[in-house]
């Protein structure tokens, strides 16, 4: 890489957007008013429930979910990672349907929605003009652009 102008190639971490699924299923799950259960995260995620199970408990220890016998639900740190991955995904479905005027391809959806920055997303909402709800009828979590 001798030039600037050379191409960086950039290998995400799946860890990461593993963490950030399982956060996701359980804001959706919440989301819908139904209990946050290891079968219905387990089927939302195509993953058996053991696998379930591994990731509540180190989702547990990192304090983005509270994990017992009595249920799961979310921390603050958790439910903010949960409801920017929610929005994100929604507002890329928006621009999708909306300004591009293509079929909403959801496997390129949750490619992309794990490498927004802040920044990216507030400008996606802004150029979107802060819609509310994605085109399947559910709400987009505001950002702090659409108090502006």
């Amino acid at each position: 890489m001798d030039s600037i102008n050379d191409e960086i190639l950039f290998v995400g971490t799946a860890e990461a957007e593993h963490v950030e699924m399982y956060l996701k299923a359980i804001w959706h799950i919440k989301e819908r008013n139904e209990p946050v259960k290891i079968s219905t995260i387990a089927k939302m995620l195509n993953v058996r429930q053991p696998s379930v199970v591994q990731m509540l408990k180190k989702l547990n220890e990192q304090n983005l979910v509270n994990y017992s016998k009595a249920g799961v639900s979310l921390t603050e740190g958790g439910e903010k990672v949960g409801s920017s991955m929610m929005r994100n995904s929604r507002l890329l479905e928006v621009l999708m349907d909306s300004a591009l005027k293509v079929e909403i391809d959801e496997e390129m959806v949750c490619g992309i929605e794990h490498h927004m920055s802040k920044q990216f997303t507030d400008a996606l909402c802004t150029m979107l003009k802060h819609p509310r709800k994605c085109p399947h009828g559910h709400a987009i979590p505001p950002g702090s652009c659409c108090s502006a």
